[in-house]
């Protein structure tokens, strides 16, 4: 199957990745976007885990206060370099997962800073296994997963707090 430039740049647009990357995957894919767009994600899967025992000594910090006022949040977002903490894709995902804990209230950021005998779901209590408000298909870590493909570092939620008035 011929491989079309408007194949690529669809393919591009819906998973961020680089033209010889989204070429590749759709020859390997034959043509088809959704099985070269799922390749692509196991791969930004594989690249993450790679790059997960780097040092995030960098980042942001992102704040989101909702509409009544009444809820807002801050989440410290770390990245290897300063150069990704100003991109624009670094900046939208610090200010999306600000949304996250505001709207969805969890208590940690992973399952494994969860106390052993506390009987509680992880996908309602822990930041990187909701589902992500935006899509409810993918969980939080997915979203982050396919920003470290993107930007081609690690990167890691630090700390958060959520504030609700009155509470």
């Amino acid at each position: 199957m011929e491989i079309t430039s408007a194949m690529i740049k669809e393919l591009r647009e819906i998973t961020g990745a680089g033209i010889m990357e989204c070429r590749n995957a759709l020859v390997s894919c034959n043509g088809s976007v959704d099985k070269a767009v799922a390749l692509l994600r196991e791969k930004g899967f594989a690249k993450a885990q790679k790059k997960a025992e780097r040092v995030t000594s960098q980042g942001l910090v992102d704040a989101y206060i909702h509409t009544a006022g009444r809820v807002g949040a801050m989440v410290e977002l770390n990245c290897e370099t300063d150069f990704v903490a100003r991109t624009d894709e670094f900046k939208q995902l610090a200010h999306c997962l600000a949304m996250q804990v505001a709207a969805m209230a969890p208590k940690y950021i992973s399952e494994e800073e969860i106390k052993e005998g506390e009987d509680i779901n992880p996908k309602e209590a822990c930041l990187l296994s909701q589902p992500y408000i935006k899509d409810p298909t993918r969980t939080v870590k997915d979203i982050i997963v396919e920003t470290i493909a993107k930007v081609g570092e690690n990167i890691r939620v630090r700390r958060f707090v959520r504030y609700e008035l009155g509470n």
